[in-house]
């Protein structure tokens, strides 16, 4: 989810006191376990799940309206999955991008959109929020860096991030939860609230991605990542197969 989480604000030191902000209770009424909540900005963060500790996605939580009761990455994936169900990819989309927006300050959004994205032809916005992504980022998508890409206009900017192998695709091993709660919404809020265009291109042989800041995306039937089949190792693509259902078609990822 790419960006579901992209930008949020770091939380207080982890030895907090017993009335952590994120000790509250949730739209469900309860009150959430004791975890230790991970900065993007950590270095740790990305070491997560091999160190033990846990994860806080109450922001995701409130949004479908169901916790998982495991506290560590996979438990993510789980509540990504509960946002897909019963869903289309368009109420889908629109639920990820509001997730993005409760991160942000209305203010921030509005200000940054009106007089920073467009200075320079867009170029500084861009270059921004690539940096800003790799500097956040990490600990949600794995390693990744800032590349230069090519412009519409044939020119060369540092407004690129490529992940060497994107943590979230390759834990949820599925096409449309990374095309309809990562790709899509990152590229709708990146282009709406912020006014910077984004092309995600994201490689489902290898789980590497690249971001192109400051290049729009292609129209959807000419999008080949929206045309992808779904993935071998899909536990859904699996699931059908063990069924024998000879409507679906197990090539066409049925979520993307």
């Amino acid at each position: 989810m790419g960006a579901l989480l992209l930008l949020r604000p770091a939380p207080l030191p982890l030895s907090s006191p017993p009335h952590h902000p994120l000790q509250r209770r949730d739209r469900l009424g309860r009150n959430p376990r004791s975890r230790v909540a991970c900065s993007p900005t950590r270095s740790e963060a990305v070491q997560s799940d091999a160190t033990g500790k846990e994860y806080e996605f109450g922001f995701v939580d409130e949004e479908v309206g169901w916790d998982s009761e495991n506290p560590r990455y996979d438990g993510l994936i789980e509540v990504v999955n509960r946002m897909m169900k019963g869903r289309s990819y368009r109420e889908t989309e629109e639920s990820a991008v509001r997730v993005i927006r409760s991160l942000f300050p209305p203010f921030l959004l509005v200000f940054f959109k009106r007089l920073i994205a467009p200075l320079f032809r867009g170029r500084i916005a861009s270059m921004m929020s690539a940096r800003a992504t790799v500097l956040s980022c990490q600990w949600l998508m794995g390693p990744c860096s800032v590349k230069a890409i090519e412009l519409p206009d044939g020119s060369t900017c540092s407004s690129g991030v490529f992940i060497e192998k994107c943590k979230y695709l390759e834990e949820s091993k599925c096409v449309g939860l990374c095309i309809n709660t990562c790709k899509r919404p990152t590229q709708t809020f990146f282009r709406e609230y912020m006014g910077v265009p984004l092309y995600m291109e994201p490689n489902f042989s290898d789980f590497s991605c690249q971001f192109n800041f400051g290049v729009l995306p292609p129209e959807p039937d000419d999008d080949k990542a929206l045309a992808e089949p779904c993935l071998e190792m899909c536990p859904n693509a699996t699931r059908r197969k063990e069924l024998n259902r000879r409507d679906a078609d197990v090539t066409k990822c049925p979520q993307a």
